[in-house]
C-alpha cells in the first residue's frame, strides 16, 4: 500500500512555499523544507507514528509533528488553510510554473496584475518584465522554458505516483472473490516517465461485483461512468483509471491491445492484415470465418504473427517489430541482474539516515557490493572536508564483509566512493593524490545549467577524461517537470564516454531518470557502459530501482550493458579506469 509520506512531504513543502510568498521568516521556510525531504525520505509510514514517533524523524520538531498529525487525522492543517487564504489564487497558478520562484510570482501579480500562466507568457513577449528588480532577458528565458515545461507535462504525472496507485488497485482487486487475473496496461506497463491515466485490466466472468469495488475503493472521488466491461473514475492521486473486465480467454490479447503503444498495435495490426487476420482486443481472428484463432496469452498472440513476445518497454515502434523478426531483441536487463548500487548517499552530507541503516538495507536487498557516494567539499552547504570524509572510509572499511546479504554468499562488499562535483570548467573536487583513495567516484553537474552548449560539452567531456571519474551522474542534469537537461552535444560526450571508459548512470530517482530513453539508445551505439543506480537519500530510496531498470529496458539495454550487474572482480577491474 502507498504510504502517507509523500503526501504529508508535499503539504510541508507547499507550507514552506506559502510562508515564503507572504513574507515570511526565510530560516522557518528552510526549517519546513527540510522537514518535508526528511518526511518524504523517512522509512516508516507517518500515519502510524505518534507525536514522539514523528518527532524522532530529523528536522522534524513538536510543531511540525503536531501539523502531521493533524492532517493525518482530519485531512487538513488549518494554518495551512490560514496561509492559503493569505494569497492570491492567481499567484498560486503562477507558482506551478517549475522555474518561477514564489517571490518572483508575488512581485508579478502585484506590480504587473498578471494572475495566469498565459498572461505570464504574453508578457515576457512583450518585455513588459523588465523594469521589474531581479528581472531580466535571462529570467525571462528560464521561465518561458519553465512554462513550456508546465504545458508539456499536460496533467501528467510521474511514473512512481502513478505506479503507487495502480499496485494498490490491482492488489485490491486480485483479492477478489471472481477476480481471476488483474494488471495494469497502458504507458505505465511501458514505464513512460510520465503517466496521464492508468489503465487497469481485470479478467472475470462476474464483472458487476469487481466493477462495484472498483468505485468504492478509498481513493476514488468521482465516477466518471460505468458499465459492464469498462468503469472510469477520477482519484485523489490526480489520475484518472480506466478498469476493464474481459472473458478470461480473452485476457492476453487484451492485455496486448491495452498496454500499446498505438504506433506499435499499429505495425502489429497490419502484420494482421497481411495474414487475412483481424487483431483487435478481443483476439486474434480469421477475417473469412470470424473464427477467434487465439487470445488467452499475449505469447500466443505475437508468435500466430510470426513474432516472438516483445517486452512492454520495447512497444514503442521504434524498431522492435524488425528486431523481432530478425530474431535479435535483446535479452533486457532486470531488477533481478543488479548486483549492487553505485551512488548513495548518507546523513554525512545531504541523506536522511546513517551509513549503517543504508548499508544493512542494500544487503537485505540481496545486493553483492554497494557504493557509498556523499558529497565532495565543491557543494559548500554539504560541509565536506578531507578528515570527514577519511573518517567515513574507516567506517566503510570496517563494516566492509559484515553485513549478510540474503541470497549470496559472503559478507556484502562495501565500497567507498563519492560524488563529485563537476566545475564549470570541468574540474572535479579533490586532486589526484586525493582521488586515488577512493574505490570509485560518481561526477555530477549540480551548477551553472545555462553555459552555453560548447563550455558544457567540454565540462562533461573533460570530466571523462579524468582517471578518476568512473561515472558521469544524472548526465543531462534534468528534473522532470521542472527543470530541462542542459543543452550540451551529447553525442560528443557519448564518444568521450566510450573512448575513457567512463559510464553513463541511469539515475532511477522518479523525477530524474537520467538518462532518458532516447538517449540510452544513441549511447549504446558508441559502446557506452552504464550503471543503473538509485542515488538514494534515505531508505526507501533504494526502492526506485524498477524506475532505472524500466528506463534501461526502454533504451534496449542488456545486463552486459550495466556495470553494477557484472560479478565485483569485473567491476572493480572497470573501475580502475587504466589508472596510474
Amino acid at each position: 500500500m502507498a504510504r502517507s509520506n509523500d503526501e504529508v512531504a508535499a503539504l510541508l513543502q507547499e507550507y514552506a512555499d506559502l510562508i515564503s510568498i507572504t513574507g515570511g521568516d526565510a530560516f522557518r521556510a528552510r526549517v519546513y523544507e527540510k522537514a518535508a525531504r526528511a518526511v518524504g525520505g523517512h522509512h516508516a509510514d507517518v500515519a502510524g507514528l505518534d507525536l514522539k514517533g514523528l518527532q524522532q524523524i530529523p528536522n522534524v520538531g513538536k510543531s511540525i509533528a503536531l501539523k502531521v498529525r493533524e492532517y493525518v487525522d482530519h485531512g487538513s492543517v488549518t494554518a495551512l488553510e490560514e496561509l492559503r487564504a493569505k494569497i492570491p489564487a492567481g499567484v498560486r497558478r503562477l507558482t506551478a510554473i517549475p522555474t518561477l520562484g514564489p517571490k518572483k510570482a508575488m512581485a508579478v501579480y502585484q506590480e504587473l496584475g498578471i494572475s495566469s500562466v498565459d498572461e505570464l507568457a504574453d508578457a515576457i513577449h512583450r518585455e513588459r518584465l523588465r523594469d521589474l528588480k531581479g528581472f531580466g532577458p535571462r529570467t525571462e528565458e528560464n521561465i518561458l522554458h519553465g512554462i513550456e515545461l508546465l504545458r508539456s507535462a499536460g496533467g501528467r504525472v510521474r511514473l512512481d505516483v502513478a505506479m503507487g496507485l495502480a499496485d494498490d488497485i490491482v492488489a485490491a482487486l486480485s483479492a477478489l472473490d471472481g477476480c481471476l487475473r488483474c494488471a495494469h496496461a497502458g504507458s505505465l506497463r511501458r514505464y513512460r516517465e510520465t503517466i496521464g491515466d492508468i489503465d487497469v485490466l481485470a479478467a472475470s466472468t462476474a464483472p458487476a461485483p469487481i466493477m462495484r469495488a472498483f468505485t468504492a475503493l478509498p481513493y476514488v472521488t468521482e465516477v466518471i461512468g460505468t458499465g459492464e466491461k469498462k468503469t472510469s473514475v477520477r482519484t485523489d492521486r490526480g489520475l484518472d483509471v480506466d478498469l476493464r473486465v474481459v472473458p478470461p480467454d480473452s485476457w492476453g490479447a487484451a492485455l496486448q491491445y491495452f498496454t500499446g503503444s498505438k504506433a506499435h498495435n499499429i505495425r502489429t495490426r497490419e502484420r494482421a492484415v497481411h495474414q487475412g487476420l483481424k487483431l483487435s482486443e478481443y483476439g486474434l481472428f480469421d477475417v473469412e470465418t470470424g473464427e477467434r484463432i487465439v487470445s488467452e496469452t499475449e505469447e500466443e498472440v505475437y508468435a500466430r504473427l510470426g513474432l516472438p513476445w516483445i517486452p512492454p518497454t520495447l512497444r514503442e515502434d521504434r524498431g522492435e517489430i524488425e528486431a523481432g523478426l530478425r530474431g535479435e531483441l535483446p535479452d533486457l536487463v532486470a531488477e533481478a541482474d543488479l548486483r549492487g548500487d553505485l551512488h548513495s548517499h548518507t546523513d554525512l552530507t545531504d541523506g536522511l539516515a546513517p551509513l549503517q541503516e543504508m548499508a544493512e538495507a542494500a544487503a537485505a536487498r540481496g545486493y553483492a557490493y554497494y557504493a557509498i557516494t556523499d558529497h565532495g567539499p565543491d557543494m559548500a552547504m554539504q560541509r565536506m572536508t578531507d578528515e570527514r570524509m577519511l573518517a567515513q572510509r574507516e567506517r566503510v572499511r570496517a563494516l566492509d564483509g559484515t553485513l549478510t546479504t540474503s541470497g549470496r554468499r559472503g559478507g556484502l562488499r562495501l565500497l567507498h566512493g563519492a560524488e563529485l562535483n563537476i566545475g564549470p570548467d570541468g574540474e572535479v573536487d579533490w586532486p589526484a593524490e586525493f582521488l586515488a583513495g577512493f574505490d570509485l567516484c560518481v561526477a555530477s553537474v549540480h551548477s551553472h545549467f545555462h553555459q552555453d552548449p560548447d563550455a558544457l560539452t567540454r565540462r562533461l567531456v573533460r570530466a571523462c577524461e579524468n582517471p578518476y571519474v568512473n561515472v558521469i551522474g544524472h548526465p543531462t542534469t534534468r528534473l522532470i517537470g521542472r527543470r530541462p537537461g542542459i543543452d550540451a552535444d551529447l553525442d560528443a560526450v557519448f564518444a568521450a564516454c566510450a573512448r575513457t571508459g567512463t559510464a553513463l548512470e541511469i539515475n532511477a530517482h522518479p523525477d530524474r531518470l537520467d538518462l532518458r530513453d532516447e538517449d540510452i539508445l544513441r549511447a549504446r551505439r558508441y559502446g557506452v557502459r552504464f550503471a543503473v543506480d538509485s542515488d538514494a537519500h534515505a531508505v526507501p530510496h533504494l526502492d526506485n530501482m524498477r524506475y532505472g531498470i524500466g528506463t534501461a529496458q526502454r533504451g534496449w539495454l542488456t545486463a552486459d550493458d550495466v556495470i553494477n550487474t557484472w560479478p565485483e572482480r569485473r567491476l572493480r577491474a572497470f573501475l580502475r579506469k587504466g589508472r596510474p
